[in-house]
């Protein structure tokens, strides 16, 4: 705490707070208070600190009392400051995935109880001017905040900086609170300290929202993480299973959740194949053309009843889900330390051989479930070509990312690649049931039957910009 007393500034970082009482106990439910004294030159004349801890809680009660020192502090000092550092050591596996998950978060006070944070790449300096309800130290799997009772005043400074290489610690976070000071006889500010792990539902138990500082996503993958992903493995955790058993079940019950989309846009690949030559004439007779080509693909989609997103937006549908997972995996405390087959640790990578030498873009380890993964995208990816990927681009574009991905996930979660690897093999099970039961000829017949139909008149609006593309171009729309 920094204050100015007698003309000079005081840092009672360097002074000596006598502890009072003796030291003690809590279990289930008891409770108990320790402080610790700054005497101001007599024994009614103090700084206090003053604890409270509660055996069965994450929570540390923190109040700062002024006694007796009104005539102490600058008679024109209407606040003090009080310094809050801490140099985060190193916890987890992977030092350069703590550093990126770890800085510093904080509430305003207002209404709207919006919440921020410092970049967790970048060293990053912030003079906040506004009220705030409380500032938390959050590393990847652990947090500590410290909520006001009322508000922090302004202005409040906070700092993070990040270890170098070869640093032991992962960053140094630094805060400096505005505490307002009346100079009465006795004064006291309240706050209290969460100290505990990044689960969402005890977050948000301890109330203040600070279940906010845990990034599941913005906007809708939020949404799917909080609504839907969460509820169901804490459903599944309350059984007691293993988690790879329990990720198993969650990727099996997500995906019968997505039966329905994941079959229509199977429908709609079917029907795509089926027109292919059709396609692939077309793109050969108007080469030279695009205007054209563009306008009699439509002729023939508009014709045949299909349409060439109606595969793609049901997948589009499935892409929350897939994204969400990318946010939850990493920040699932549950999964710290819990081994699944060769994975040790379920919430860092898994490594079967580690290189002597550092892969740039990849790293210096093998990961099975990631290899697992790729192997399975590109079993998937090869399964869904035939289906009406005539652009050659396409083709390569859809093989080469896999093999992108394989250098990302090399040294994410083993818990997320595993999650993607049943998902994809889910899929491809899926792919081979749906082909056993639709029949290619029928929809070739059915297409055929919807070609003779005439055609509606009324033109979509992107129908009618491509017509007035084509007049401006000097082109005709085929009949």
């Amino acid at each position: 705490m920094n204050f100015f007393a007698q003309n000079r500034s005081v840092s009672t970082n360097n002074l000596f707070f006598q502890p009072q009482g003796k030291g003690f106990v809590v279990t289930g439910k008891d409770s108990s208070v320790f402080s610790f004294r700054l005497n101001a030159g007599s024994p009614d004349r103090y700084i206090e600190y003053q604890y409270s801890l509660t055996a069965d809680k994450y929570i540390l009660g923190f109040n700062v009392n002024f006694v007796g020192v009104n005539d102490v502090i600058a008679s024109n000092a209407s606040y003090v400051e009080l310094n809050w550092t801490q140099q985060i050591q190193k916890q987890e596996k992977d030092m350069n995935a703590e550093r990126i998950n770890s800085t510093i978060y904080y509430m305003f006070a207002d209404e709207d109880k919006e919440v921020d944070c410092l970049s967790e790449t970048e060293n990053e300096t912030e003079e906040i001017k506004t009220k705030l309800k409380w500032v938390s130290m959050k590393q990847q799997f652990f947090t500590q905040v410290l909520v006001a009772q009322k508000s922090f005043d302004k202005p409040t400074r906070i700092e993070t900086i990040s270890g170098e290489e070869g640093d032991s610690f992962v960053k140094q976070m630094n805060v400096a609170f505005t505490l307002p000071y009346a100079h009465s006889q006795r004064e006291n500010f309240a706050m209290h300290f969460y100290i505990g792990p990044n689960h969402y539902q005890l977050l948000k138990k301890a109330g203040d929202d600070l279940q906010k500082q845990i990034p599941l996503g913005w906007g809708i993958f939020g949404w799917v993480n909080r609504y839907l992903v969460i509820p169901i493995f804490n459903f599944l955790n309350s059984f007691n299973l293993n988690y790879g058993i329990i990720i198993l079940i969650l990727t099996i019950a997500i995906k019968v959740m997505l039966l329905p989309l994941t079959y229509k846009a199977y429908l709609s690949q079917a029907k795509m194949k089926v027109l292919k030559p059709e396609i692939e004439e077309i793109q050969a007779k108007n080469k030279e053309e695009p205007m054209k080509l563009q306008q009699e693909m439509m002729a023939l989609y508009k014709k045949a009843g299909v349409s060439p997103l109606g595969g793609c937006l049901p997948m589009l549908l499935q892409m929350p889900i897939l994204i969400a997972m990318f946010r939850f995996f990493p920040q699932s405390i549950e999964l710290r330390q819990e081994g699944f087959l060769w994975a040790k640790d379920l919430s860092t990578y898994d490594s079967i051989l580690d290189l002597p030498f550092h892969i740039w873009g990849y790293g210096d380890h093998v990961s099975l479930w990631t290899l697992l993964m790729t192997i399975s995208t590109l079993i998937i990816t090869k399964v869904n070509s035939g289906a009406a990927m005539t652009n050659p681009q396409m083709k390569w574009m859809m093989y080469l990312m896999p093999i992108i991905f394989l250098g990302v996930f090399n040294n994410y979660s083993a818990g997320l690649s595993y999650y993607y690897f049943l998902a994809n093999m889910i899929s491809v099970g899926q792919q081979f049931l749906f082909k056993s039961f639709v029949d290619e000829d029928e929809i070739h017949r059915k297409i055929q039957e919807n070609k003779k139909r005439p055609t509606s008149q009324t033109k979509s609006k992107f129908q009618q910009r491509l017509e007035k593309m084509a007049k401006e171009k000097g082109y005709k729309m085929p009949k």
